[in-house]
């Protein structure tokens, strides 16, 4: 586990409209990693915060209603050790990382081209939602950020 003294992994979600799945990945970095990581997200543009994404973190008692859509920056890569690119196209277009930082990538499926009853809309949030929240705690056991188990 990381020493708390440690300087903070930090990590940066991108996505194509940094609405939703990145924008979730934020979320639970800050929340599982608490003073251990420092996490943002941006995207290739940027679409809004979804109110849907925004309600099925709330579900989990996670509240990520303060948080901005942004578009990627030469200064917003600068800043992360690791960028997590969460749908097919931010990974195509993400911009040329500088030296040294690390790039992987979460083929997620967007819960917002979700169709059909409110229900099964709410219930494709949720099904990203969880895999995301898996995929990050594995990152920061991996990260050594949480212990393993």
């Amino acid at each position: 586990m990381t020493d708390a003294s440690a300087t903070p992994l930090r990590i940066l979600f991108l996505c194509t409209g940094n609405s939703c799945r990145s924008q979730m990945a934020e979320g639970f970095a800050r929340h599982l990693g608490g003073l251990a990581v420092q996490a943002g997200s941006a995207g290739i543009e940027a679409h809004g915060l979804n109110p849907r994404a925004v309600a099925a973190m709330a579900e989990v008692g996670i509240d990520i209603s303060a948080q901005a859509s942004s578009v990627i920056d030469d200064a917003a890569l600068a800043w992360p050790e690791l960028v997590v690119t969460v749908c097919g196209h931010a990974d195509e277009h993400c911009p040329m990382l500088p030296p040294g930082k690390r790039r992987m990538h979460w083929p997620l499926p967007d819960p917002a081209r979700a169709t059909g009853e409110p229900a099964e809309v709410e219930a494709a949030f949720r099904q990203v939602r969880d895999e995301i929240h898996q995929r990050v705690r594995q990152q920061l056991v991996e990260e050594g950020v949480l212990p393993g188990g």
